[in-house]
């Protein structure tokens, strides 16, 4: 009897670890995905780039995706097509191309913003109210987000441009597709969920890389293996698996606990980014101590 309760007591607090595990995994894969698509960049264009992460994740996924797309409704499919294009289609190519002109470390700082979009949808359009706790926590997080703006990759505004809005447009597609999920896809498994949206908008990316771009050209250069590789990582590792412990982490907890990944983020980006030759100023370690101190007062406190 002494032994199941202590089962019992291990499982419960394994399961409240848990989604602060998945946070950090998700941290660490995603706050690396900016520095792939750097050196991605090297050797592809933007919409290569953007295009082969969508074609390889989707590949990754094509044999559970297959079997499983045949099971959904038809009200299913249309809500994951959504989620294909807001959630992984649109920002692939909207971060690959933000990146042609704005540093690794200051995309990944950018991105950030993501759970206040996710408050503000979610509020605006599916009937969340925002409450003085989250509404705190997000506020300090976000507070930490503009300092490391301000900061830049050195310690000048001169490297925010035009191309920071793209990163916006991307981090409101995410606020949109973690809504989405939340409220309308509760029955329905993280990996299919993964999968088959990645099915719906492979084909589209496979036939944009292939006839609308130079990649077949690009990829033949001695110098394009290491891109490429870097790439595929990042359709496989940072998008197909990622995306399916991120859909599992939104079911399990509130929208906007899932999408405070994306303030521990900024420190994993910044972090490659120093290590790769860009600027780590004292304005980044205020920034990442605030946005660390605004998740735990959105979720602890």
């Amino acid at each position: 009897m002494k032994q199941a309760l202590r089962y019992k007591k291990s499982l419960k607090v394994s399961s409240q670890w848990l989604p602060w595990m998945i946070l950090g995994v998700l941290a660490l894969v995603w706050g690396s995905s900016f520095i792939l698509i750097k050196k991605g960049l090297n050797a592809f264009s933007a919409g290569e780039v953007g295009a082969l992460r969508i074609v390889s994740a989707a590949l990754f996924l094509l044999p559970i995706a297959a079997p499983k797309i045949r099971t959904l409704a038809t009200r299913q499919k249309w809500i994951l097509l959504i989620i294909g294009f807001v959630g992984s289609f649109i920002p692939a190519f909207l971060f690959a191309t933000a990146q042609t002109s704005i540093s690794s470390s200051l995309t990944g700082i950018l991105n950030a913003l993501t759970p206040l979009c996710t408050l503000l949808l979610g509020a605006a359009f599916f009937g969340q109210v925002i409450t003085s706790k989250n509404g705190t926590g997000l506020g300090i997080g976000f507070i930490g987000s503009l300092i490391l703006i301000l900061g830049g990759t050195g310690n000048n505004l001169g490297e925010i441009n035009l191309y920071a809005l793209l990163v916006i447009g991307a981090t409101i597609c995410y606020g949109l597709n973690l809504n989405i999920i939340k409220n309308y896809t509760p029955e329905i498994h993280p990996v299919v969920i993964t999968s088959v949206s990645l099915l719906f908008v492979g084909p589209l990316a496979l036939v944009y890389l292939l006839s609308f771009t130079q990649f077949t050209t690009h990829v033949q250069a001695s110098a394009a293996l290491w891109p490429l590789l870097a790439i595929v990582a990042l359709g496989v590792i940072g998008t197909a698996l990622a995306l399916t412990l991120f859909n599992k982490l939104v079911q399990m907890q509130t929208a906007v606990f899932a999408s405070s990944v994306t303030y521990l983020i900024p420190i994993v980006a910044v972090i490659w980014g120093v290590w790769d030759g860009e600027v780590l100023s004292a304005y980044h370690f205020l920034g990442m101590g605030a946005i660390l101190c605004g998740v735990y007062v959105a979720n602890r406190l």
